[in-house]
Parts: structure tokens; C-alpha cells; sequence
């Protein structure tokens, strides 16, 4: 890449599993979804922002759906512990840790 070239970051991202003990099921257009992902994004102004992913309680091929994460301190803990980790894991394999 030429030294010249500027690189705008839009976001950096991290998959979180949500622990069996910590999963919730929320409803969209009459249909319950389990979530158990956490997408966490680091934004260009340093703050994090997380939604969360789940599938139909019923299983099936249904879609993988966005949801909002709820206002939890076990949750905002997730996310924090995530971000650490993720942070941890760059700083390891970029030789900084």
C-alpha cells in the first residue's frame, strides 16, 4: 500500500457467543427468536455498539435476525469482557503483548 493512501476504518467488529445462562428470546413480526450472538463494533469515535443475532425458537431455515441488546449490566459486562478479549488477542498476534 502506497504511504500516500489514507485508510478510513469504519469499524472494527467481534463475534461474541452469549452464553447458554445469558440468552433471551425476543419477537419480531409474531415469531420468537432465540439470540445467541453479540456482533460488538468498535466505531471511529472509540465507542462500542452491540446488536444481537438469533434464529426461531422453532428452528427450521428460518432467518438470522438483528435484535437490540438489552440494557443488562450481565450483558454490558459481555460486551465490555469481549472487547478486552478481542483487544488482547490483536495486541498478541501484532507482537505488542
Amino acid at each position: 500500500m502506497s504511504s500516500d493512501l489514507e485508510v478510513e476504518v469504519s469499524a472494527l467488529a467481534i463475534n461474541v457467543t452469549i452464553p447458554q445462562t445469558l440468552r433471551w428470546t425476543d419477537t419480531r413480526r409474531g415469531e420468537a427468536f432465540t439470540l445467541t450472538t453479540l456482533n460488538v463494533r468498535l466505531l471511529p469515535d472509540g465507542h462500542l455498539a452491540a446488536k444481537a443475532y438469533g434464529r426461531p425458537v422453532g428452528g427450521g431455515r428460518g432467518a438470522y435476525v438483528s435484535f437490540p441488546v438489552p440494557d443488562k449490566p450481565e450483558l454490558a459486562a459481555l460486551v465490555a469482557g469481549a472487547a478486552s478479549r478481542a483487544g488482547a488477542l490483536w495486541a498478541a498476534h501484532r507482537g505488542l503483548g
